[in-house]
């Protein structure tokens, strides 16, 4: 029984992001939300008090996931993490609904701001800056890191062509020398 029932909650959350994430937010309504996950307006009210509450799980899956990605990718050397970055989530708003949906999503479940971008963005600016706190200008790299992904992430909803791993790569190509002043600073600064 809860197997089905956490089943009939992930298809609803699955549902509204796959809405949200081809069409626009109001396209998450009642019936079509209902309609894609194959559920009755009852099974979607067991799980969830209002529409807000699904979309504010799409958020809060796609809040997780896109964390893990600005972990990630600072796991490595800081100079190459806003590429790795800005790689890894070109292709998750590629290929993951959630992801796509849920950058456009406020933790109320509205398409308010602040959005769940806004808030990947600022982890991103945010880490940028501590690990480039020794170079010359960090905020003006972190702002740049912040910048870059922001119009990659942005221009992919339009041309999903900017979230190809290759055209996000010619870009960070072209930026990569300006950021390794951020490792070298970080090893001067060891010494």
């Amino acid at each position: 029984m809860y197997k089905r029932s956490e089943q009939t909650r992930e298809a609803l959350v699955s549902a509204a992001a796959e809405l949200i994430a081809t069409g626009r937010f109001a396209d998450a309504g009642l019936v079509n939300i209902c309609r894609v996950a194959g559920v009755s307006r009852g099974a979607l009210y067991h799980h969830f008090a209002s529409i807000a509450e699904v979309v504010a799980e799409v958020y809060a899956q796609a809040r997780e996931r896109a964390t893990a990605l600005v972990e990630d990718a600072f796991a490595g050397p800081a100079a190459d993490a806003p590429a790795r970055f800005s790689l890894a989530l070109g292709a998750a708003m590629a290929k993951d609904q959630l992801i796509c949906a849920g950058m456009g999503l406020g933790a109320d479940g509205t398409d308010s701001a602040p959005r769940l971008r806004d808030e990947v963005l600022g982890m991103v600016r945010d880490r940028m800056f501590e690990e480039a706190r020794d170079a010359a200008a960090p905020d003006s790299l972190a702002d740049l890191a912040v910048v870059v992904t922001a119009g990659l992430e942005s221009l992919g909803y339009t041309d999903s062509g900017w979230w190809d791993p290759r055209q996000t790569e010619r870009v960070w190509g072209i930026l990569r020398p300006l950021f390794a002043d951020v490792q070298e600073s970080g090893v001067r600064a060891e010494r």
